[in-house]
């Protein structure tokens, strides 16, 4: 597949520019609102040391998320702070189970978070988007390609940090188990929705922007098999959509509530930098 250098050669191709920019959305709001929900938990960590990471981490993943809205700016899409905050909901592209609240409560009134949830929401997410990272570093559309190779850098990171706790919580005993098998179902029920790849899956395979999405789940059920063999946990079968297709503009009430304190500050000022 012959490469596309720049946002202007990328136009010239309706039907490539199309594809592109529907991929772009998915991967910036992925990273957002994951990030997002992540941050929700700064001072709420088990520990100091896990506070300090968890937020380093979640800055990572807010700075990818960042560099996505910036090569849609660049394809004239808008600038990235209006597309990271005030897009309506409809319009956004993220995976359900990524807009999902931590738990009840709310970060300042009682909230009552689940990190075992967190746990393997983030540890699952992190492997899936590793898995994606080294298809997207082959992309026919080069700055797509060199932000992969950038982002895959801390992205090893992330996820020997969520091995670990997945790890030690599933092969614990008694509660601590029981708390990770039951997050993993429910996970599960939805995690469909970060691997589809949405209406234009065809499409993205057909220029070349991202390898064909049964393709890539099947690397992702083989990695996913070796992990949860590592726990002593039976592969749970296909993953679920319960909630929706994102990709198709699906969300639940859980979004609405997070870009209302997302963009916050952007609709108070909108001249402040984000």
């Amino acid at each position: 597949m012959k490469k596309v250098n720049t946002p202007q050669e990328a136009k010239l191709n309706p039907e490539y520019h199309s594809a592109l920019r529907e991929l772009l959305y998915q991967l910036a709001d992925d990273d957002f609102l994951h990030a997002f929900r992540g941050s929700e938990w700064l001072g709420l960590a088990p520990h100091i040391e896990e506070d300090v990471a968890f937020s380093s981490i979640n800055q990572d993943t807010m700075g990818h998320a960042a560099m996505y809205y910036s090569l849609l700016e660049e394809l004239g899409e808008g600038s990235a702070d209006d597309l990271a905050h005030l897009r309506e909901t409809g319009d956004r592209k993220n995976a359900v189970l990524l807009e999902l609240v931590n738990g009840s409560g709310t970060y300042l009134d009682e909230p009552r978070y689940d990190w075992a949830f967190t746990v393997v929401r983030h540890y699952f997410y992190d492997t899936y988007k590793k898995l994606k990272l080294e298809s997207l570093k082959l992309s026919s559309y080069q700055p797509l390609s060199d932000a992969a190779v950038k982002i895959n850098m801390e992205q090893y990171y992330h996820v020997m940090h969520w091995k670990v706790w997945f790890q030690q919580l599933s092969l614990s005993k008694g509660e601590g188990r029981e708390r990770m098998l039951e997050a993993i179902s429910r996970v599960w029920k939805d995690f469909g929705g970060v691997l589809s790849y949405g209406p234009l899956a065809a499409e993205f395979h057909k220029h070349g922007l991202v390898e064909e999405e049964q393709a890539f789940k099947k690397r992702w059920e083989s990695a996913m098999k070796q992990i949860l063999e590592q726990v002593d946990v039976t592969w749970p079968g296909e993953p679920g959509m319960e909630l929706g297709d994102g990709r198709s503009g699906i969300h639940t009430t859980d979004l609405s509530s997070a870009l209302e304190t997302l963009s916050e500050v952007c609709r108070s000022h909108p001249k402040a930098v984000w």
